[in-house]
């Protein structure tokens, strides 16, 4: 089994899948047959996947999600631990210390989403505004690690959220 939870984890009442994003699929709310094996974190041809607390989770400091599989196909538990839709549980949202909402003009979250679910509203006397088309945001977290204020965090997504 994993590491046990932080004091802090548990007086917030964190569990140890609440407030991560986890692989596509993963049923994270099943800790006790994960085995930590770390294969789905070796397999990961973006090397996004971390451990967390003993189970898989997305960094995406350290890149995007391509949604090829490497880790659902690895996992030797993959029948039990994989078997959710091949899709993230979350959006992005930009928080209020975007640059172009303070003023400065960039576009990187734009440049890098490969869903197009990112544009950028035009607007008087600044620098055009982000809006999100959370419909067309796959989660992959291209935007994210590009960000170079950390502006851009996962949500969780609304057909999530309403489950």
């Amino acid at each position: 089994m994993g590491a046990p939870l932080s004091r802090r984890d548990f007086l917030r009442g964190r569990g140890p899948t609440q407030g991560k994003v986890v692989p596509p699929g993963f049923l994270g709310g099943r800790p006790e047959v994960c085995s930590s094996c770390s294969l789905c974190l070796e397999r990961c041809p973006s090397g996004i996947i971390v451990m967390d607390h003993g189970l898989p989770a997305l960094d995406f400091t350290r890149g995007e999600c391509t949604f090829c599989g490497e880790c659902r196909s690895h996992c030797p538990q993959s029948e039990n631990l994989f078997a959710g839709p091949v899709l993230l549980s979350h959006v992005v949202e930009i928080e209020g210390g975007c640059l172009a909402m303070n003023g400065v003009d960039c576009q990187a979250c734009r440049d890098h989403c490969p869903t197009d679910a990112i544009r950028f509203r035009p607007r008087l006397g600044g620098p055009f505004l982000p809006e999100i088309n959370e419909d067309a945001c796959s989660g992959c977290g291209a935007c994210i690690g590009v960000c170079p204020v950390a502006a851009v965090a996962a949500k969780t997504a609304r057909e999530f959220a309403d489950a």
